[in-house]
């Protein structure tokens, strides 16, 4: 069984929205699975008049920023961490990994089955998604508008 830690306050944000809540998850694809119940979890504690939709698409965008980070963010043994920031009808996403190189969109291919994920979050959050350097490592971060 993993153990999850749940920290209340993120380490490197430099988001100055709240309420905020961070989850440090393995480097490992089940992460993906607990993030998306972590999202669920924290719409509905904090931001309880979200509609489907909105609770759909922020879900979309942390299984797909923590999909990424673990694919080629993390090396074996590594850790990443999760924070989720609400402030009203506006949600922050932010997954940090230790590895410094920044996230590169892929051609668009009809014959892969992977490499979609920077389209989907810009589809999903045009021009509201960057990466910061952190100290150990980078940031890589989303906004959505319920």
């Amino acid at each position: 069984m993993i153990e999850l830690r749940r920290d209340h306050q993120p380490a490197y944000s430099t988001a100055a929205i709240a309420p905020s809540a961070v989850l440090t998850l393995p480097g490992d694809l089940q992460s993906a699975r607990l993030a998306r119940q972590f999202v669920r979890e924290y719409i509905a504690c904090h931001v309880p008049g979200a509609s489907a939709d909105h609770v759909d698409r922020v879900t979309l965008v942390v299984s797909e920023l923590v999909t990424n980070s673990i694919r080629y963010g993390t090396e074996p043994g590594d850790s990443l961490r999760l924070a989720l920031h609400a402030d009203g009808d506006r949600m922050r996403v932010e997954v940090h990994d230790p590895v410094r190189r920044r996230p590169r969109a892929r051609p668009a291919s009809g014959v892969r089955t992977r490499g979609r994920g920077l389209l989907v979050l810009d589809a999903l959050c045009p021009g509201t998604w960057g990466v910061d350097d952190i100290p150990f490592g980078k940031s890589v971060w989303a906004e959505l508008t319920a």
